[in-house]
């Protein structure tokens, strides 16, 4: 059995590898992907393995993008700390879904789930009954909170030296990734750093105020002080206050969604 692993940290990456061997013997870890990135260029230039793990936070980005540059003609089996993304990992090739850290009992049941699998169904067209309980439970579990109303973030707690400080959502101006750093930038002028990628808080913030720009921004409807037509069908995006010289674009993809955001 050949399989990939898709993972940005190193020691976990290793530790499943590790695992891996002790559970099924047989397998052969074709590689181990740290990124989007790598993981698009090497399945697009190579055979498809007989399974895949993924990480879903990567470096670059969330590892669903992957599918969305090319397809992934294999069982997959997620591999994260966090459960938020359990939906998301019901629509694809997914047969489960298992939270760090990840024991060798979770790996037999999810080898035991394939062999299963592989009499009564391709791996291209993997069907939600044959997925997990627990995975089945999780899903349930956050389709029936997002009938409810979406509770969005109220306000950030901030560090800042050895004190802790609270800023309502009302008092930010924009938030900006930058060399895997978020920063928050405050309308008083400053900027702090949070534990939180862009991705994480495209979800927590309220949509009638804030706007994900770009790979790099997220930006109140306060902070927008003008908009500019700009090459290709694109825009440029002027803050009232901005965070450096270089212009901030909207790639086309992105216009037609934030013209209605203005106009709400």
């Amino acid at each position: 059995m050949k399989a990939i692993i898709i993972e940005d940290e190193e020691l976990a990456a290793e530790g499943l590898s590790i695992s891996l061997k002790k559970v099924q013997a047989n397998i052969e870890i074709l590689a181990v992907l740290d990124s989007v990135k790598t993981a698009v260029h090497w399945l697009k230039n190579n055979p498809a393995p007989d399974l895949a793990f993924l990480d879903i936070q990567l470096a670059d980005g969330l590892s669903f993008e992957i599918f969305e540059q090319t397809p992934i003609n294999c069982p997959v089996i997620f591999t994260t700390a966090y459960d938020e993304y359990a939906l998301r990992a019901f629509r694809v090739n997914s047969i489960d879904y298992l939270l760090k850290p990840i024991g060798t009992e979770d790996l037999k049941r999810t080898f035991d789930k394939l062999r299963l699998l592989k009499g009564e169904t391709s791996s291209s067209s993997l069907a939600p009954q044959y997925l997990s309980q627990d995975l089945i439970k999780q899903v349930m579990a956050i389709a029936t909170q997002q009938v409810k109303a979406p509770q969005y973030k109220a306000r950030f707690m901030i560090k800042i030296g050895e004190h802790l400080q609270t800023f309502p959502v009302e008092d930010i101006d924009f938030l900006m990734g930058e060399n895997k750093i978020v920063w928050l930038y405050h309308k008083n002028g400053r900027k702090y750093i949070v534990d939180y990628t862009l991705d994480q808080l495209e979800d927590l913030l309220e949509p009638d105020r804030f706007f994900r720009l770009n790979r790099q921004f997220i930006a109140s409807i306060e902070t927008i002080k003008d908009v500019i037509a700009y090459s290709n069908s694109r825009l440029k995006i002027v803050f009232k206050t901005p965070p450096s010289k270089e212009d901030i674009i909207m790639s086309r993809e992105k216009v037609e969604a934030f013209k209605s955001w203005l106009g709400k």
